[in-house]
């Protein structure tokens, strides 16, 4: 009986340290008979999991949201072969309902703590490298330094990068580009800039001194025109307009009614 027992005991302190557990804010992913048989043998797992058979190994993947960026700027050229550097920071979660996907296609680069770390280093930094690099070739300068353009530029990368994303079953939370141009280039932009805003000023000024001269010649064609078809009313209209309020002493003829004759 105290054998029975003993192995009883020993039985389960076996299957006891021959499973793992899920850790909170993860899903495991289990992969068994070492994958032999594709991605059928990835399963996920959530609480304790047994990890005795042989060829089986639980990778513990994080549900919360995971932070990454560039240590070392991209350097980069626009479509008028300006260079320009670029210094991507971004974070991203992991879709829950793809995380044998996940695991399935990037089982090579290790298990643990350090599997995501892995994950950024050799697949996510260098898909957005080669997926930034591709799209500032389409961009010029001035189009890249106007205002809102970096900003324009580094939406049209984080719509590309979130699709790429989205294919290997991870979501972008978040994503900036960080652009930086040389000295020399900023300032030979806000030269042109300025010159720009000067032409700007003058356009306005030609296009307001055109329209006061517009309204001076339509007003010397009514003085004109009012000039050769003098009538008995206009003339006392414009008697009365200058009429400084003193009666005359002398007065003759019948065209100025609101005269009293001595």
């Amino acid at each position: 009986m105290k054998k029975i027992l003993l192995l009883s005991v020993f039985s389960l302190a076996i299957l006891l340290t021959s499973c793992d557990r899920v850790a909170p804010n993860y899903v495991g992913v289990l992969m068994q008979d070492w994958g032999k048989n594709g991605k059928s043998d990835f399963t996920l797992q959530k609480g304790r999991v047994n990890t005795m058979s042989p060829g089986t190994e639980l990778f513990q993947v994080p549900l919360f949201e995971q932070r990454a960026g560039f240590e070392e700027p991209l350097h980069l050229k626009s479509a008028d072969n300006t260079e320009f550097t670029a210094q991507p920071t971004y974070s991203y979660t992991v879709i829950e309902e793809q995380a044998v996907n996940v695991v399935f296609q990037n089982k090579h680069l290790g298990n643990g703590d350090d599997f995501m770390k892995a994950l950024e280093d050799n697949i996510l930094e260098l898909k957005i490298r080669d997926l930034i690099k591709e799209e500032s070739r389409k961009y010029v300068t001035d189009t890249l330094m106007a205002p809102s353009g970096s900003l324009k530029f580094e939406k049209r990368v984080e719509k590309i990068v979130e699709t790429e994303l989205i294919k290997k079953g991870l979501k972008l939370e978040s994503f900036s580009a960080q652009l930086s141009f040389s000295d020399k280039v900023t300032a030979k932009i806000d030269q042109r800039n300025e010159v720009n805003t000067n032409v700007t000023v003058l356009d306005q000024q030609i296009i307001e001194q055109r329209k006061r001269n517009e309204f001076a010649e339509l007003q010397t064609q009514e003085a004109l025109i009012r000039s050769r078809g003098l009538t008995p009313e206009i003339l006392q209209e414009q008697a009365i307009e200058k009429w400084n309020g003193v009666l005359p002493s002398t007065y003759s003829g019948a065209s100025m009614p609101f005269v009293k004759i001595k």
